[in-house]
């Protein structure tokens, strides 16, 4: 599998601005998905100066760079728990205090910028479940690169998970890289968190938890690579 590039490889620079988390969800469409970014996959200018008049502020740099670049491409962004459109975008009516970008497909979590971090280009993400902001990660470029990564594993057609027990977790390390995404919180449930991202070439895998309830979601390139995953962690997948 070593003739493929892979994402740990990809994001060896590490995710220290915007510039190289954009760069990673370039990538990322070019190495997994049937076609590059192009340039009609990003949201118009237009589009965002109009959310801005609409809300009264500008977006921040990070926010609005992301939306430009690949706003509008549905396989990165509207699988499981899709991105808002900038018409869409709105403050949360409870709180008053977060700007909303991204909602649970049931309505069940919602990701936000706080207000008072907007005059950041890189500001921190929070997210609820209908009760308190709590933090998810630092910087909305960092927020991008989650995104992209779980709408595209969640909407994998060579998609699978399965219930991880703990017995298979050396071979999970052994065989993968983590990517230096920092731990962040799974919305559903905080015995699922936190969740943290490996690869190895041809996969992707999302670990969910520490404890007794752990689930990896993953995906490979290929069927054969798929199979070789559950070989090289067997349990009960549900595919």
């Amino acid at each position: 599998m070593d003739d493929l590039p892979d994402a740990a490889r990809a994001l060896r620079g590490g995710l220290h601005s915007p510039a190289q988390a954009l760069e990673f969800v370039r990538w990322l469409a070019a190495a997994w998905t049937d076609r590059p970014l192009a340039p009609e996959d990003g949201c118009p200018e237009a589009e965002l100066a109009a959310a801005e008049a609409r809300l009264g502020f500008p977006l921040p740099v990070a926010l609005r760079s992301g939306y430009a670049l690949f706003g509008r491409r549905d396989d990165l962004t509207r699988n499981q728990d899709p991105l808002v459109p900038p018409s869409g975008l709105y403050v949360d009516e409870e709180s008053d205090e977060v700007l909303v970008f991204r909602e649970e497909n049931q309505g069940c979590a919602f990701w936000g910028i706080p207000l008072a971090e907007l005059g950041q280009d890189d500001p921190p993400v929070v997210l609820s479940t209908g009760r308190d902001w709590v933090p998810f990660l630092g910087r909305m470029s960092l927020a991008w690169v989650e995104l992209a990564l779980s709408e595209f594993l969640l909407g994998s057609p060579r998609y699978d998970a399965c219930e991880l027990p703990s017995a298979r977790l050396p071979a999970l390390h052994a065989l993968h890289a983590r990517l230096p995404l920092p731990d962040h919180p799974m919305w559903a449930s905080w015995e699922e968190s936190p969740i943290r991202w490996y690869a190895a070439p041809g996969r992707l895998l999302r670990h969910d938890g520490l404890g007794n309830l752990c689930w990896l979601h993953a995906t490979a390139r290929t069927p054969a690579g798929l199979d070789a995953l559950h070989a090289d962690l067997p349990a009960g997948w549900v595919r």
